[in-house]
């Protein structure tokens, strides 16, 4: 990267100065006066001004003024121009009277100043295209290394989610599972397959950022199985879903999350237990899932409950999906809440998601 920082600098150099030489040899040769050996001036000071840029880039960099504030910097190149522009035009002047170039008596105080304003402007313009080039180089990488952060901060923020969606039930599907042993064995070892199911699935989504629906809804049905053996009669469940539906990518544990949460804060709830159906089908360009289960929503419940899978999906479906996806819960009918959610066909888009 460093080698091809130099060749670029190096290649600007030599076409810069070169093309100052050329410009001002074809303006100097419309006049009647001018003579041959001035293209040996004119070699000359663009040698030394590709010398006296060098040296003065190496002192900027020596000398940390890339570091400084645009107010401190100005200054500072005003004075260097004028000395790097003072001193080429004396070494000019001296190699032009030292081989009979130009005659001293030309020289002249107007043009003496005339040729001291045009090559410290040179030099000035040089110091502008140097210091925006930087600043250009050092937006674009902070750019970068913001947009690398933003990136590490979401992927830690998702598999922050990933390992709070499931942390309890568990321990509720062992003890159904420890009772089951001596009165039905044959469903005990039904239990810990399904069990072992969720457990491995749980491991598989620490590497994977989506799941096909139909993978996420097999390890519901094993949830909901596990559940029915804690709340037995109290607890009826539905799934169904397209085959076009079955193949959508989803975030894992995003659907679980919310069965979960039908149970644990609305069926479990009610003496009498209750029902959570769900349904998954494409509508236009999007997956939409549907989950209608037994209870009521209680939105300040929500605001004030950490471990709540609403605004764990809330979230998710921010960091991911951004404004393309959508987010509805709501109670309807009697005792029952709607949670409906849209995720893109297009996949995942890392953005901002308004709820």
């Amino acid at each position: 990267m460093n080698l091809k920082r130099n060749w670029v600098y190096w290649i600007s150099q030599f076409a810069g100065w070169t093309l100052y030489v050329l410009l001002n040899l074809i303006i100097s040769s419309t006049f009647k006066e001018f003579k041959p050996q001035y293209i040996y001036s004119w070699i000359f000071l663009g040698v030394l001004g590709i010398v006296l840029s060098h040296i003065y880039r190496n002192f900027i960099k020596k000398r940390g003024w890339k570091n400084l504030s645009l107010k401190s910097i100005v200054p500072r190149i005003f004075i260097a121009s004028l000395v790097l522009g003072s001193i080429l035009f004396l070494l000019v002047f001296l190699f032009n009277v030292s081989f009979s170039i130009v005659p001293v008596k030309e020289y002249q105080l107007g043009g003496i100043i005339a040729r001291l304003v045009n090559l410290s402007s040179l030099f000035l313009f040089w110091s502008v295209i140097y210091f925006a080039v930087h600043y250009l180089e050092n937006y674009k990488k902070a750019e970068i290394e913001s947009l690398i952060f933003e990136a590490a901060v979401k992927d830690f923020e998702l598999k922050t989610l990933k390992a709070q969606l499931n942390p309890h039930f568990i321990f509720n599907a062992m003890n159904s599972i420890r009772a089951l042993i001596e009165e039905d064995p044959e469903s005990a070892k039904n239990a810990v397959t399904k069990l072992s199911n969720l457990m491995r699935y749980t491991l598989k989504i620490e590497r994977t950022e989506t799941v096909p629906l139909a993978e996420e809804l097999k390890t519901i049905k094993d949830y909901l199985d596990l559940e029915k053996i804690r709340f037995e009669e109290r607890l009826d469940y539905k799934i169904n879903s397209t085959a076009e539906a079955d193949r959508f990518e989803i975030p894992p544990m995003m659907i679980q999350t919310l069965v979960e949460n039908g149970i644990k804060h609305g069926i479990s709830k009610s003496t009498t237990g209750g029902e959570i159906a769900i349904d998954c089908m494409i509508d236009s360009d999007k997956l939409k899932i549907t989950i209608i289960n037994t209870g009521t929503f209680d939105e300040e419940q929500m605001k004030n409950s950490k471990g709540f899978g609403v605004s764990n999906t809330i979230q998710r479906l921010n960091l991911l999906y951004g404004e393309d996806a959508s987010f509805i819960i709501k109670n309807i009918n009697h005792n029952q809440v709607i949670t409906e959610v849209k995720i893109p066909l297009g996949g995942i888009k890392h953005e901002s998601f308004n709820y």
